[in-house]
């Protein structure tokens, strides 16, 4: 069951949401995600993650620096805050706050989270609520083998930062690849898709080597 409903998940993964039949504007990128986490007790951690989307050009490369609160639940539920520096390109600079909570149901993962957004160029507080479900297979018998991992994400812009700004689903972010931990280190190597769904547009779509690595200290 847990392998049926992995590999339903990579296709979908790999064909993305919704299909990208009318979109012209797509790009390679790379996306670097390394992280460090401490845990304060058995249940709290903090963790600080970066970011960075470096795209073709004429679109702008992306940094993000997060600071996380985590805590674990007895019931498996995670729950998370978070705040957020971002620069979008040299003249874009935005700042989020984040409140999430992840959770699981037989072999699947889910994460819902929301976000507000302050974009420096806009002038109103976006409001985003995001969806996400995933699962992951290991590969061997062992805990620290190698693991197959897919996600899929659904991206609802609630209110834009900008006047009359598009609402609704604006974005699907999908991810395959390979994850493994090495004692306190984390790695997470595979594709990563981002698509923005534009209205009276072509949708931007992003196609980006992914290289995640997370140390716990």
């Amino acid at each position: 069951m847990r392998v049926a409903l992995g590999l339903a998940l990579f296709a979908f993964a790999v064909m993305g949401l919704p299909g990208a039949a009318m979109a012209t504007d797509e790009a390679a990128e790379l996306w670097f995600n390394p992280s460090v986490t401490h845990s304060l007790d058995e249940q709290t951690e903090v963790e600080i993650e970066t970011a960075q989307r470096l795209r073709e050009a004429p679109r702008d490369d992306t940094y993000y620096v997060r600071l996380w609160l985590n805590r674990k639940a007895e019931n498996g539920t995670k729950w998370s805050l978070g705040a957020e520096q971002r620069w979008n390109g040299p003249d874009q600079e935005e700042v989020r706050f984040l409140q999430q909570v992840g959770y699981g149901w037989r072999a699947l993962e889910f994460r819902t989270r929301l976000e507000q957004r302050f974009v420096s160029t806009d002038p109103n507080t976006g409001w985003r609520l995001r969806q996400r479900l995933g699962t992951t297979i290991p590969l061997g018998q062992t805990e620290d083998g190698w693991s197959l991992a897919a996600d899929a994400e659904l991206i609802m812009t609630l209110a834009s930062t900008s006047e009359n700004g598009q609402t609704g689903l604006t974005g699907v972010r999908t991810f395959v690849g390979f994850e493994r931990g090495f004692g306190p280190y984390d790695l997470s190597l595979g594709y990563l898709r981002q698509q923005d769904i534009r209205e009276g547009r072509p949708d931007r779509i992003g196609h980006a080597p992914f290289i995640g690595f997370n140390v716990d200290f």
